[in-house]
């Protein structure tokens, strides 16, 4: 469903990666490898259709994502370095904010349900701005319990999560595989330990 066919970036004259081909289809769980430097950002942002190419082609469902952008994020959830939360809404109010703009309906109890999940019960009501780094970082992801979107591509999504919530995102990261969705991430952590489903990409020497 997802086609890169060498695709190539460069930043500051700097050759990132070049003539990169790869797929994924549903079920998939892709992680990209690389020392700090090469590109693994720059990467997902372009796959999302948030980065300029050099070359190269990305397709979603045999289309290109740069001719339909609309219907390609439609069925994307992107997580990024930034939150992407609204520092004078709740967390509740937050999460109440993305799935109207996702067109998808929802019940107060599934908010609840999915802030209790990232640890937030009891802090549902608080104005993001006076939460914790790691408190606004679990905000962000707690979109993932309520997504309805098949692409997952998350950049360092558990940057500031502790060992727990790390193994509560890695459950629900295989769960999205298993019903058929698929994840394309980078982590820093030690993840998917004898997954044999894991598929990784290495960027750089």
């Amino acid at each position: 469903m997802l086609q890169v066919t060498e695709l190539s970036a460069i930043r500051d004259e700097r050759i990132l990666f070049e003539n990169l081909s790869f797929s994924m289809q549903a079920g998939d769980l892709v992680q990209v490898e690389g020392r700090n430097g090469t590109g693994k950002t720059t990467l997902l942002r372009i796959i999302a259709g948030l980065g300029d190419k050099e070359a190269g082609e990305i397709e979603w469902k045999q289309q290109s994502i740069f001719s339909d952008r609309d219907s390609f994020h439609q069925d994307l959830l992107f997580l990024g370095h930034q939150t992407g939360i609204k520092r004078d809404l709740s967390a509740f109010e937050n999460l109440s904010f993305y799935l109207n703009i996702s067109g998808q309906s929802y019940t107060y109890d599934e908010v609840w349900q999915a802030l209790t999940k990232v640890g937030l019960a009891g802090r549902e009501d608080v104005p993001v701005a006076q939460l914790s780094a790691g408190q606004q970082r679990r905000v962000a992801l707690a979109r993932l319990w309520l997504s309805k979107h098949p692409l997952w591509i998350l950049d360092e999504p558990l940057t500031a999560i502790d060992k727990q919530g790390v193994k509560v995102l890695e459950q629900l990261f295989l769960q999205h595989t298993e019903q058929g969705g698929m994840v394309l991430l980078t982590t820093h952590q030690d993840m998917f330990e004898n997954c044999a489903t894991l598929r990784k990409i290495r960027l750089g020497h």
